[in-house]
């Protein structure tokens, strides 16, 4: 075994990777043609400002162009807030199961919660375990790092360096923009002007230059766009729109970056690029698209909240400029690049229930409609408590929503049909149909999907996790105190 360690400046940071191979690859990455992968998530973005899928109040140009060698997806579900979403994609499972159906801001509120990587199917440390090298940037505040500062690292990431949330106690922490604080392997530190989302871009474009010669994986779940809205290095604006418009605008200008860097490295061809979003844009935005007015939809389980912008590119195996109506929704990514890895899913997720499947063959076949008939979200708007025996769900059993290709249910928390839409002809759900009198295609659809809503266990879990010990900082959380608003 050979290594090599190189010390890289990046805006501030002294960041040390190891360019370590095992013998088996000395021979170099030829004999390793596994894809790179790169697992894009911005925070807060819905589809109508991403141009490719039609946005008319800003250019996304470099994010489209993910499209030009590759495919952009009309139909993939996230949750309509950051925990869920987050969790979902790292195990596998939905919040009904893995039981984070509530945001919960880990460094803010704490209470011993927090993401217990033992309790749930262990897909990351796969990645890693596959020969892949792993790095991860950006957002993360399911983890409490001053209480977990390996939390990382267990998880399976060999590099990492990420804004930790706003910790209490911490004014400082509260920045992930102007003047960040960022925690690396060296710890947590303000970085007297430097605007945050560069600190993370350059960590994973160094990261790219270093690991270029063997597979690696990088999850990079931004800071951008969520809010507050401010300013970037390339504009100044005067109101939220504005500087929101900024922030979209930036985060394309990085997503450019990174793609650029992978050609310096001569690795572009053979690297998976997955660029998607957490859940919808944040309220107070409107944005046009396609011809009308959307409302930021986080929090809601309306198609702006939870339909988001996925585009996968793939220049060595996809086709270019391809559209997909394949219904995928988050269970389903880290599933897919496993598959992508060669890694079978199935050998380690035994005593663990994974719902998410690889979408791989429409990647690689886009006239395949994909292994899914339907899709789901859940948990619009924020329900969770605190209690002795740790963070509970509100309700029994949180509302959600299930769609095929055309038409959406949505069920409440008593678990009775609330809402049914025909999409393809009532994009904007504002003719819910479910009390009129259905056609024989329509009435079909409403039973499948209820059947798929009742199959589903009638309490929800809890999150899983064995308790941090009590913190000075820890905050009391209930329904009615309205802690994550601030």
């Amino acid at each position: 075994m050979w290594c090599k360690l190189l010390l890289i400046p990046i805006a501030g940071l002294s960041l040390a990777l190891s360019g370590c191979n095992d013998t088996a690859r000395e021979t170099g990455r030829s004999s390793d043609d596994r894809p790179n992968i790169i697992l894009m998530m911005v925070d807060d973005l819905g589809k109508e400002w991403v141009s490719a899928y039609g946005a008319e109040d800003v250019h996304t140009p470099n994010i489209d162009a993910l499209t030009d060698e590759g495919m952009l997806f009309h139909n993939v579900y996230a949750m309509p807030q950051c925990t869920p979403t987050r969790v979902t994609l790292l195990t596998g499972q939905y919040p009904f199961r893995h039981g984070w159906v509530n945001h919960w801001d880990v460094p803010r509120w704490g209470g011993g919660a927090h993401f217990d990587e033992n309790m749930y199917p262990p897909l990351m440390q796969q990645i890693k375990k596959a020969g892949y090298a792993t790095c991860i940037a950006g957002k993360w505040q399911i983890d409490d790092f001053r209480v977990e500062p390996d939390a990382l690292t267990r998880l399976g990431f060999d590099e990492y360096c990420m804004w930790t949330g706003y910790e209490t106690g911490v004014e400082a922490s509260a920045e992930r923009y102007d003047d960040p604080y960022i925690f690396t392997s060296e710890g947590s530190q303000t970085h007297q002007g430097k605007f945050g989302p560069d600190i993370f871009r350059d960590f994973i474009i160094n990261f790219i230059k270093v690991k270029k010669d063997t597979p690696f994986f990088v999850y990079y779940p931004m800071a951008l766009t969520h809010t507050p809205f401010v300013n970037t290095p390339d504009e100044q604006a005067d109101d939220a729109l504005g500087k929101h418009k900024a922030m979209v605008r930036y985060t394309d200008k990085i997503t450019g970056q990174i793609v650029q860097a992978l050609k310096e490295a001569g690795v572009r061809d053979n690297t998976v690029i997955i660029w998607t979003a957490d859940n919808g844009t944040a309220g107070q935005i409107t944005g046009r698209y396609q011809g009308r007015k959307v409302k930021g939809g986080k929090s809601k389980t309306i198609e702006p909240g939870i339909n988001m912008p996925f585009l996968v590119s793939w220049p060595l195996k996809m086709k270019s400029r391809v559209e997909s109506d394949a219904l995928v929704d988050f269970t389903d990514i880290l599933p897919t690049c496993l598959d992508l890895a060669g890694v079978p899913v199935e050998e380690f997720t035994r005593g663990y229930e994974v719902d998410g499947r690889s979408f791989k063959n429409v990647l690689l076949s886009p006239t395949q409609s994909g292994p899914r008939k339907w899709i789901l979200s859940m948990g619009g708007g924020n329900n969770a408590k605190l209690t002795d025996q740790g963070v509970e769900n509100q309700y029994v059993y949180r509302d959600r929503v299930l769609r095929n290709k055309k038409y959406k249910l949505y069920i409440n928390p008593d678990r009775q049909p609330e809402k049914f839409y025909d999409l393809l002809n009532d994009p904007a759900e504002e003719s819910n149909i479910i009390d009129s009198l259905m056609t024989g295609e329509q009435k079909n659809n409403f039973e499948q999907l209820l059947e798929v809503a009742l199959s589903f266990p009638e309490h929800d879990s809890d999150p899983r996790y064995k308790p941090n010990p009590p913190q000075a900082w820890d905050v009391e959380v209930t329904a009615e105190s309205g802690v994550w608003k601030r």
